[in-house]
């Protein structure tokens, strides 16, 4: 099934991009080409497939999702240049807050 150069020209608008004659006329049969692949690969028998989430045979190490000790407050401000109680100070990136004009 070939793809009519007003498709291509609708696909283009869909994507937001911007096509000459010449691109519309180049970027045709490569679309049409990758529409048939895509078309052959919906053929395929995947009853038996199980899920997946990489083509890699790697296993996840995730560690369990349990309460362990970590930083006090105190041990994570040690370092910090400038504190206000329990809080890391930073400077502002958007303007001051509560400033008034």
């Amino acid at each position: 099934m070939a793809l009519s150069a007003d498709d291509v020209r609708r696909l283009a608008m869909l994507a937001r991009l911007e096509l000459s004659d010449d691109e519309v006329n180049a970027i045709g049969p490569q679309i049409t080409k990758i529409l048939g692949f895509v078309e052959q690969l919906s053929e395929l028998d995947t009853e038996d497939v199980e899920p997946m989430t990489t083509a890699l045979d790697v296993d996840n190490r995730w560690r369990a999702d349990k309460l362990q000790p970590s930083l006090t407050n105190d041990q994570a401000l040690q370092n910090a240049p400038a504190r206000d109680d329990d809080c890391f100070l930073v400077p502002p990136v958007l303007g001051t807050a509560g400033a008034k004009s």
